[in-house]
């Protein structure tokens, strides 16, 4: 019988792997699985329960938040900062971070999505958390602005949770990728996918096709090229879902700048900057089509930024194309 690695046991044989580490980070991410348990529950209530469609508000980027955002944006802060092990948090949901008092002095920051692609719950279409983890760098005391706005390349850990015909946990803390499924018959999220690898060559592209008009001209050749060659066009609207496919499959998914959205739609901080680092943890490429993603500077809480990911051939070709048409 195949012996059974439950998240909370991979995480602590893992932790030797940080000299330095005192069990904080360790335990941060034990207390994410921990709440994604419970969204994970709740999300499966959906259309039993009240908990489907808009509450009537916008979020800070400007989004109609969804009653689900706010229950899974109220569990992730519930459950961080009775933890302890952080000393401030932003989400995408708020318009600031918020510092936790009680753990003042700890040594970590944590930025999530509590829903991605929340809007999709309604049609019972997969959904998502994103995390990023940074290691403060103001001294002791209330975090600052400036603990939140770090370059992608200063996380220390990141992921997603995916909440689909399965629930799923993936995350990386810079040395591999690693994949966890919620066994719901013992509460546990257990290792399913280790060390996960994306393929270098991929066929399948992601992209909001409809808006092809608006692309700029780099992206539409880009576009061409993939419908000449065959390739097969995939798209959920659910940036995780579509990610995660890239992932396990290989392909590219692309959020381009448009005339809409000149700056692009996706936010650097909660969702751009986690989801790179696991790309790039398992071998991928991402690109805003000028810059690696996890280089670009982060000036405001909100930030929005064009994205390219996937399997290097195909991000090389984007950038290629992108270099080209300059």
């Amino acid at each position: 019988m195949q012996s059974i690695i439950s998240l909370d046991e991979f995480i602590i044989q893992r932790q030797k792997d940080f000299p330095y580490a005192t069990g904080e980070l360790s335990g941060l991410l034990r207390d994410i699985g921990l709440a994604s348990k419970i969204i994970s529950r709740e999300v499966n209530k959906a259309g039993l329960v009240d908990i489907t469609g808009q509450i009537g508000t916008q979020n800070a980027s400007g989004e109609a938040v969804q009653k689900l955002d706010v229950m899974a944006d109220n569990l992730l802060i519930a459950s961080l900062q009775n933890s302890g092990e952080c000393c401030g948090i932003a989400s995408e949901e708020n318009n600031t971070y918020v510092p936790i008092e009680k753990s003042k002095n700890a040594k970590y920051v944590v930025l999530f999505d509590p829903l991605d692609g929340s809007s999709n719950i309604d049609v019972n279409i997969s959904i998502g958390t994103i995390f990023a983890i940074y290691r403060r760098i103001s001294d002791d005391g209330a975090c600052q602005l400036e603990d939140f706005l770090q370059d992608g390349v200063e996380q220390v850990a990141a992921g997603y949770v995916l909440y689909g015909s399965s629930t799923m946990l993936i995350y990386t803390t810079g040395k591999g990728v690693n994949g966890f499924t919620l066994d719901p018959s013992i509460g546990e999220f257990c290792l399913s996918h280790p060390n996960i690898k994306i393929p270098q060559k991929g066929s399948i592209y992601s992209i909001n096709q409809s808006a092809y008009p608006s692309f700029d001209r780099a992206t539409q050749l880009f576009i061409d090229e993939c419908m000449e060659a065959g390739h097969r066009f995939r798209y959920v609207g659910s940036m995780v879902a579509d990610v995660h496919r890239t992932l396990i499959k290989g392909g590219i998914f692309a959020y381009p700048a448009s005339q809409k959205a000149p700056e692009g739609k996706l936010r650097l901080l909660y969702e751009c900057n986690p989801l790179s680092f696991v790309m790039e943890q398992a071998g991928g490429m991402a690109s805003n089509g000028k810059e690696r993603i996890l280089e670009l500077e982060a000036t405001q809480l909100h930030q929005r930024c064009p994205i390219y990911m996937g399997s290097p051939d195909m991000v090389e070709r984007i950038l290629q194309l992108q270099q080209e048409q300059a």
